[in-house]
């Protein structure tokens, strides 16, 4: 869970630092005053997009920090653990977010720098933020999909949906490869045997061309390899002043001075080590320079064969060390082509093969979705009814899927249908759903799913939009009831969602010295009557609502 949350120049904010509890926390405040700009500073800390215009007008970068505890999150703990960035006995995660002026982004993990893709794989298992926008995004089929498979947890089965899909795929693009070589133009086929020919003719081995090529520098260089291995051996050792003999003489007058001084005996010892060495490298030269001899037939032999290489290479548009590659790559495709009958056979086995391990897989996950998708309409439906639509019926339709080719998350066509009134059997969502009704569903279905799942921290910003009276101070009642489970954060403007917060932040904003400054709070009894008074419409300081929010929080108690 989110343990505590410091901003530094981010937009209207310049400094700020929250402590969290477990639970249900709400945040209001009135419109503008910076709300938002604390969802964006979370939505930072696990990966979420940075602009750069968040950073404060006039500051040069903006930074967030927050502490987590991965107690309650096994999953994150995992992930934290595997990279080695989890102290042994610790449960503390630290995430650091730096935003400069200019779009340069920087993130630290437990003080080590982490990648943008890694920050938001940790994120997406430390927090989940849903938005206004969520309840637009149910009314598309792929968001619909991937509700009713998170609601039956059927991550493993549309991973083995996928993998048969791949597999089936794979083959696929194999047999209209080998019907495209099929239909390839004869005279094609046959200029492919002719360039086969003349590279079966070459006989190129694969480590023939770099020994050609050091063999000829040998022969290209007889003479200057003969003549000066000569001159160098006789500098060592044969020649009247060889290094071999101002050794020795240095060595005789070291052996004189050692009785006289033992200092010299290190110098004599490297000195007679020297010689032998110069001895050795002689012996070595002349033994070399013995087999060296001029064959100006075996150089042109060696060039004939060099050009005749290149030539075929600058023919075949490679490179000369790529020529042997190339001779194995034309015989490939002839093989492919000339075999093609057989292998399309042999592919077309193995389709019909993955064709059924496929439609066995996807039917697995058809069977599963169905019956999550009993349980997700009824739990859904209970909600909604209790959200001020009393005859309201939400229905989890799985349909076969019109389509020839398998797909990865298999063969189903998933719909959300909805009916708020009684006799008017349920039609999609997007046809017959309104905004308030869609935020309700929405709502409905998202504690629905997180009852049981998802990350330990759920942040909810505005989506009681479009809800009011006795119902909102059931959406009250349903988070509060989830914050029994998850710690809870939700941005509201409704009195009574606000009411059923255990922890309450005020958000307010002032003009000082001509610039704007966002300050947070937490409120205590006194301060959350005034807050809950302005929501209704009233001062904050007298009058019935005062009374009213006074008889909100004496409710959210009693309930509790």
């Amino acid at each position: 869970m989110l343990r505590s949350l410091h901003i530094r120049n981010l937009a209207i904010i310049d400094e700020l630092s929250l402590d969290w509890s477990s639970g249900f926390t709400v945040l209001t405040g009135e419109t503008g005053a910076g709300k938002s700009i604390l969802i964006d500073a979370l939505g930072l800390v696990i990966g979420l997009r940075a602009d750069a215009t968040l950073v404060r007008a006039g500051s040069e970068r903006a930074e967030v920090s927050a502490e987590f505890s991965v107690n309650d999150c096994a999953d994150a703990a995992a992930w934290l653990a595997e990279r080695e960035l989890l102290e042994a006995g610790s449960d503390d995660c630290t995430i650091r977010r730096i935003v400069h002026v200019e779009g340069r982004t920087r993130a630290f993990v437990n003080g080590s720098p982490v990648s943008a893709t890694e920050l938001r794989e940790l994120g997406e298992r430390l927090v989940e933020i849903f938005g206004q926008g969520d309840s637009r995004s149910l009314l598309h089929g792929d968001a619909q999909r991937q509700a009713l498979d998170d609601a039956g947890r059927h991550a493993e089965l549309l991973a083995a949906v996928a993998a048969a899909a791949q597999a089936l795929q794979r083959i696929e693009r194999d047999i209209e490869q080998l019907r495209s070589a099929q239909s390839r133009d004869p005279a094609q086929v046959e200029y492919l045997r002719f360039q086969l020919q003349e590279l079966d003719a070459l006989s190129l081995t694969a480590d023939e061309l770099p020994e050609l090529d050091a063999e000829h520098r040998r022969l290209a260089n007889a003479g200057r390899l003969l003549d000066e291995g000569n001159g160098a051996q006789l500098l060592l050792y044969g020649d009247e002043v060889s290094v071999y003999d101002q050794l020795s003489r240095a060595l005789s007058s070291l052996h004189s001075l050692v009785p006289l001084h033992e200092g010299f005996a290190e110098a004599e010892t490297l000195t007679a080590g020297a010689q032998a060495q110069v001895r050795e490298a002689a012996d070595s030269l002349r033994r070399l320079i013995e087999r060296l001899d001029l064959d100006p037939e075996r150089l042109a032999i060696v060039e004939s064969r060099l050009t005749a290489i290149h030539d075929l290479a600058r023919k075949h548009r490679v490179r000369a060390d790529e020529l042997f590659a190339r001779h194995e790559e034309l015989q490939s495709e002839l093989a492919v082509l000339e075999d093609a009958g057989a292998a399309l056979g042999r592919l077309e086995a193995q389709r019909k093969t993955a064709l059924v391990s496929y439609m066995t897989a996807a039917a697995t996950l058809t069977a599963a979705r169905r019956k999550a998708a009993i349980m997700l309409a009824k739990a859904v439906t209970a909600r909604v009814r209790e959200l001020g639509m009393p005859n309201a019926e939400f229905v989890v339709a799985v349909e076969p899927l019109s389509r020839d080719k398998p797909t990865s998350h298999g063969v189903d066509l998933v719909r959300f249908d909805f009916s708020a009134n009684p006799g008017q059997p349920p039609r999609p969502l997007s046809k017959v759903a309104s905004g308030g009704e869609l935020s309700r569903i929405s709502l409905a279905l998202q504690v629905s799913l997180l009852s049981e799942a998802g990350a330990a921290t759920q942040i909810f910003d505005e989506v009681d939009a479009g809800i009011g009276g006795v119902t909102a101070d059931v959406v009250g009642r349903q988070l509060r009831a989830l914050g029994a489970r998850r710690q809870v954060l939700c941005v509201t403007h409704l009195a009574q969602v606000a009411a059923r917060g255990l922890d309450h932040f005020g958000i307010a904003k002032s003009v000082r010295d001509g610039n704007t400054y966002t300050r947070v709070q937490r409120l205590d009894a006194p301060a959350r009557v005034s807050e809950l008074s302005r929501m209704l419409g009233g001062d904050g300081s007298s009058g019935s609502t005062v009374t009213l929010a006074k008889e909100l929080l004496g409710q959210a108690a009693t309930d509790a």
